[in-house]
């Protein structure tokens, strides 16, 4: 598999695409093409008669089978094959594959030159095919700008109902529609209340504007936080819980774990002060869940994972290895 050679060419949503002479003629010269079923859609009547197309969709394990057979292969791709496209996918999987790339403008790059909107301070997100994590540091940052590929999950309206879920409220939402098809583009604006009932064409992607800050305390009281039953004993203080998320040095690390989380101050102090981490919060208490979960959303600190149950007798394998650890209560049994 190592010597196919993989042509790469981005397009848009425009029924009838441009090609530079030379691509064009590069098409003709093929037999073998591969995309979505969109993209083959698009591009049908410029393929040579008798030509075979290979879908991409999932599993990629068999994608990739039947490419095996094939010495060269032409494949059509959404905007810039190399910006969360397959010209990646293909990198990944088949790092000696020879690769070129004949780029189109993607469609986040679209909709800012369709608001004549300067987009070098853009922060891009995609949730196509993928966990919220990478929005929920986004949010936390705070980043001006926020360009998000969607996907038929994450669509705009969940993006919205999403965010109010946590609080932020403070970002204007944009929806780009069917980006370079000139006969049913569609660019139109929102409140995220606003958007909430409304549906939209794919496919689609979205620009989230900061229309104003949100706090983002480094140490909280502990008479913020949600407490159980009430219990004010029944959290780490804010000193020693930033004392010692500085002596973790969290800031290089990817994996967190906090053992005992109880209201999750550890956690959520944690999470607005290095949004990139992974954190999973283990707690004894099925009560405990609730309560992270409420200031979660108090604080605006998406994607922490609750695990509740002994931790003693939990069965980690199923998570990330952890990086770095706090032990809060465990009752005082030994950990091992």
């Amino acid at each position: 598999m190592s010597e196919i050679k993989f042509i790469v060419i981005g397009i848009d949503d425009h029924p009838r695409p441009w090609f530079p002479p030379h691509v064009k003629e590069m098409i003709q010269y093929h037999s073998v093409f591969s995309g979505g079923v969109r993209h083959q859609e698009i591009v049908s009547s410029y393929l040579p008669e008798g030509s075979r197309w290979i879908p991409v969709v999932t599993p990629l394990d068999e994608v990739f089978r039947q490419y095996e057979s094939c010495r060269e292969v032409v494949v059509f791709a959404s905007g810039d094959p190399l910006f969360f496209g397959f010209a990646n996918t293909i990198r990944k999987r088949l790092p000696t594959a020879e690769i070129e790339v004949y780029p189109s403008f993607n469609s986040l790059q679209l909709l800012a030159h369709r608001l004549l909107l300067p987009y070098q301070d853009m922060h891009v997100v995609s949730l196509t095919g993928r966990p919220w994590d990478k929005l929920d540091e986004a949010l936390i940052s705070g980043y001006e700008k926020i360009g998000i590929l969607t996907d038929r999950e994450h669509t705009p309206c969940a993006i919205a109902r999403y965010m109010l879920r946590y609080g932020y409220d403070n970002y204007k939402i944009t929806v780009g529609e069917l980006l370079g098809n000139p006969e049913k583009e569609n660019i139109s604006a929102f409140t995220l209340q606003e958007i909430l009932d409304k549906k939209f064409t794919f496919p689609n992607n979205v620009l989230l504007e900061k229309l104003s800050s949100r706090s983002r305390p480094f140490g909280i009281p502990e008479s913020e936080f949600h407490l159980l039953d009430g219990r004010t004993r029944m959290i780490t203080k804010m000193p020693i819980r930033l004392l010692s998320l500085s002596l973790l040095d969290l800031r290089e690390k990817q994996v967190f774990w906090d053992i005992g989380f109880c209201t999750g101050s550890v956690s959520i102090e944690a999470k607005i002060q290095f949004p990139h981490l992974k954190i999973y919060a283990f707690e004894q208490r099925e009560q405990g869940k609730e309560i992270l979960d409420r200031n979660m959303r108090t604080f605006g600190t998406p994607g922490i994972i609750p695990v509740t149950g002994d931790f003693t007798e939990t069965d980690v394998s199923a998570y990330a290895c952890p990086d770095a650890v706090f032990i809060g209560d465990t009752e005082g049994r030994c950990l091992r």
